[in-house]
């Protein structure tokens, strides 16, 4: 007898981004010559087909938006959800590899394999996003950390780049090794893995345990290393500076986002019925990632450390909507990210254009006196700090407030204050960002030209990030649809 066909619509985003991956891996085999500047073309070609590639299945995406299907033996499913989450992936993966194409030239770096491999590192993340199973789960996570591992070290001749790439797999595999001994103890206590019998399972009240609870355990600390969250959060400053800026920019927002959303689908989901269990952890863990990334980043002379403890403690602000555990913790944790997305590309963005000659600088004082010599950059740096900081009417003071209402309505007063003082905290070193940028006088004047790509994607998240309250209702509304589809009824 024929085994049954499994239902392909809801997969079809990616089944194309991966029959796309084995074309594109072709096409650039084929095209590669041996001259550094046809290599050049072919990544430069292989990069906006990567980028047409990531917009197309982001388009599909949208289109085959609709109700909760599930497939290929329950193990993957598309809702709302992860309608939402995917389309933020694909579009920081497509600005990611937009904002690198002049820093991999420059630096030597343009082989075709980049493009593709931010490709298959998003195809894992969107499976990721809409796993319906422990196993399916642990197989998108490794499809995105194998790819990471090799991107994080893609700059071979620089000592730092491959350190980070060996300090990222080095922990990225302990994080691995504790999921999956986290799921094998879910599964050893409760006979299955799949989301939806484990939702009827902890719904029940029956199968709750110690072995369950430290199953959970161990998966929450697996997912707190992917999303860099305290105590798990030791990699990211080496990771973040010692990786090339534009390849640093695309682990701080799209594989962020992925597991951030794996999370919820995790922890609302099948373990939603044991909210008293995990609560507190998450609150730990959420405390934590705030007040270390207010107080760290404070002593730091990199800017891309300082984005490492930023990220941190955005982390941290997110969290805050795991914690409450409801649909309106969901909804603002949605919103959050999605202006986190802009603002963080954005910041990274002005980071490329910081260079003098060949050389990259990346020292917070190199910035000094930018508001005289590059006006217009200034504005940018200005515009994105003070997101960050949450100061109105910039769309980073909308992130926040959705997430600190949703914890004042679940009645977790303490999360909220905690939030808020970290906060204040943390506006310290943005806001002094911006005091070095237009009231200090320039030691050496940054190189003027901003390339093309680079003033496009910048001034386009500018606009998002000053304009979103004037138009916030697609973010809103389709954070609120997400959120919605995860509590049926």
């Amino acid at each position: 007898m024929m085994a049954e066909v499994p239902n392909l619509v809801p997969a079809l985003p990616e089944l194309f981004l991966a029959l796309s991956i084995m074309a594109l891996l072709m096409f650039g085999v084929f095209q590669k010559g041996g001259l550094a500047e046809e290599d050049v073309k072919t990544s430069r070609l292989i990069s906006y087909l990567g980028i047409l590639v990531l917009v197309l299945a982001g388009l599909l995406e949208t289109t085959l938006a609709g109700g909760r299907l599930v497939t290929f033996s329950n193990m993957f499913v598309s809702d709302p959800f992860a309608v939402f989450c995917k389309v933020l992936v694909l579009i920081g993966s497509s600005l990611a590899i937009v904002i690198s194409q002049g820093f991999i030239e420059r630096q030597h770096m343009a082989r075709f394999e980049y493009p593709i491999l931010i490709v298959f590192a998003t195809l894992g993340m969107m499976l990721m996003i809409s796993a319906n199973d422990l196993i399916s789960l642990y197989l998108g996570l490794e499809m995105q950390s194998l790819s990471l591992y090799v991107i994080a070290a893609f700059q071979r001749d620089d000592t730092r780049s491959t350190e980070a790439g060996l300090k990222y797999f080095v922990l990225g595999a302990v994080a691995s090794g504790m999921l999956l001994y986290g799921s094998s103890l879910i599964y050893g206590f409760t006979g299955t893995t799949n989301f939806d019998k484990l939702t009827t399972v902890f719904h029940a009240g029956s199968g709750v345990n110690v072995g369950v609870i430290f199953g959970i355990v161990f998966i929450l600390a697996g997912l707190a290393f992917k999303v860099s969250a305290v105590p798990f959060h030791m990699w990211t400053p080496d990771v973040y500076e010692g990786a090339p800026t534009p390849i640093t920019a695309f682990f701080s927002v799209a594989p962020k986002i992925a597991a951030l959303a794996l999370f919820i689908r995790v922890m609302v989901g099948p373990f939603g019925g044991l909210l008293a269990e995990w609560q507190q952890i998450v609150v730990f863990v959420s405390v934590a990632s705030m007040v270390l990334g207010a107080f760290a980043a404070i002593n730091q002379t990199n800017i891309k450390r300082l984005m490492a403890y930023s990220s941190i403690g955005h982390v941290g602000y997110a969290l805050i909507g795991l914690a409450v555990g409801n649909q309106a913790g969901v909804r603002g944790m949605l919103i959050y990210l999605a202006i986190y997305l802009f603002m963080n590309v954005g910041t990274f963005g002005c980071i490329l254009c910081m260079r003098r000659g060949d050389r990259m600088v990346e020292g917070i004082n190199d910035l000094a006196g930018l508001g005289k010599t590059h006006p217009m950059l200034a504005l940018a740096v200005g515009i994105f700090m003070l997101s960050m900081a949450g100061i109105p009417p910039l769309a980073g003071f909308f992130g926040k407030l959705y997430i600190f209402l949703a914890a004042i309505e679940a009645k977790l007063y303490a999360l909220a204050v905690i939030g808020v003082l970290s906060s204040v905290v943390a506006a310290f070193y943005y806001l002094r960002i911006v005091q070095l940028v237009y009231f200090s006088d320039p030691e050496e004047a940054l190189d003027r030209p901003v390339s093309r790509d680079l003033g496009l994607v910048i001034t386009a998240t500018g606009l998002i990030i000053v304009l979103f309250f004037v138009y916030p209702a697609p973010i809103l509304s389709g954070a609120a649809a997400a959120a919605a589809a995860l509590f049926p009824g």
